[in-house]
């Protein structure tokens, strides 16, 4: 491992499993400057390629990883079944694998990275959840993806990373109203804010999607990302700020080699 491996969390839902490994990286460890300091890990951002480039390459490292593979992101329900690394990055928001050394990629923002492994059967999940992706099913869906590749869903532990809190999520009528309209009974993750704004509870949407699977068991790390400034990337903070970009943190997974 590189003498300068990037600190990351883990989570307890994961971390006794034998033959995984994770992380949820933030913004420190990197070589990025600016509005990117320092591991922004985001492909789709305008940082300079060659410092992305070597932020992957430090995460990678510190996973042990043969290769780190993403998505580019689209907020959809899509997963990919991952049997080899790529060059061109495939539109999904979710990535499956049984191929031990892989590294599954998830670049948050303040969206959800939720992180999935079935250890007994050998397969590993990872996928992207914004509100949109989350309300189509993309956790379903990478639950269906791993079942297919023959995980069973009471053996499938799951673990949501770094995402935007409740107290920090502030939404308008017109989202409650939309997301209401596809998930009614998501009603009491919506608590009064000021006037008539709302705040959304994104993380606890996910856990109980999640816990409607069936999972062995599912945490939170409960790590608030646009609250955290020091420790991650935030969209919701670049725009409560006017910055002109931001940088995305890294969750990744994968068996070992």
């Amino acid at each position: 491992m590189s003498s300068a491996a990037p600190p990351f969390e883990t989570s307890p839902a994961l971390a006794a499993l034998a033959g995984v490994r994770h992380g949820f990286f933030g913004r420190k460890g990197g070589v990025s400057t600016g509005l990117y300091a320092s591991l922004n890990a985001g492909p789709g951002s305008g940082d300079d390629p060659a410092a992305v480039a070597a932020n992957r390459e430090r995460i990678r490292e510190a996973m042990g990883a043969s290769a780190l593979v993403s998505c580019h992101q689209i907020h959809s329900p899509d997963v990919i079944h991952v049997t080899e690394a790529w060059d061109e990055r495939p539109e999904a928001d979710a990535m499956v694998t049984t191929v031990p050394g892989l590294a599954l990629c998830i670049l948050t923002a303040d969206c959800t990275p939720v992180l999935f492994a079935d250890a007994e059967a050998g397969v590993i999940g990872a996928a992207h959840a914004g509100w949109k992706g989350a309300l189509g099913g993309v956790l379903e869906s990478t639950v269906a993806s791993m079942t297919e590749l023959g995980a069973e869903p009471g053996r499938i532990r799951a673990a949501i990373g770094p995402t935007i809190g409740q107290a920090s999520y502030e939404v308008g009528p017109e989202f409650r109203d939309t997301f209401l309209e596809t998930s009614p009974a998501s009603e009491g993750l919506f608590l009064p804010g000021k006037g008539d704004r709302f705040q959304f509870d994104l993380p606890a949407y996910c856990h109980a999607s999640l816990a409607a699977m069936g999972l062995g068991r599912i945490m939170n790390l409960a790590l608030d990302t646009c609250a955290l400034e020091d420790q991650y990337f935030s969209n919701r903070r670049r725009n409560l700020r006017g910055e002109a970009d931001y940088g995305r943190n890294a969750s990744v997974i994968l068996l070992e080699p």
